[in-house]
């Protein structure tokens, strides 16, 4: 699946479709619009900017692991922090991402989630578009 002329990037893991948002407002379309409340969403923490990332979960079942720190480094890569070596990235299902109210674009709030520590890369041999 192409991303051209989508709000977001495509990645492909393990048969796991992974969208990574390309901006603020994009980030808030992929996450409140694309994103179904089964689907895991991960972003770096400690508010650094960078984007929104969703795994595709339209069973609800487990993410294998693997997937979920592919997903993880791709958050790291497309962050602003991607050069600092080991990043805290948050894991959790996109129903526990909310919206503060008059918050900036892109700006969320998230609940009971986890903290996976990992490298900025982008997935080896998948396919990226």
């Amino acid at each position: 699946m192409s991303s051209k002329g989508r709000p977001y990037r495509t990645l492909r893991v393990d048969g796991y479709e992974i969208l990574v948002g390309k901006g603020s407002r994009e980030n808030e379309l992929l996450t409140f619009e694309v994103a179904a409340p089964s689907d895991l969403w991960l972003h770096v923490g400690g508010g650094v900017p960078g984007s929104h990332v969703v795994i595709r979960n339209p069973g609800g079942d487990e993410v294998p692991e693997r997937v979920v720190r592919a997903a993880a480094s791709a958050a790291a890569w497309y962050s602003q922090a991607r050069s600092r070596g080991s990043l805290e990235v948050h894991v959790c299902r996109v129903s526990d991402v909310r919206k503060p109210k008059h918050a900036p674009l892109g700006r969320v709030e998230i609940s009971r989630f986890k903290k996976l520590h990992v490298t900025a890369s982008l997935p080896e041999g998948d396919d990226l578009s």
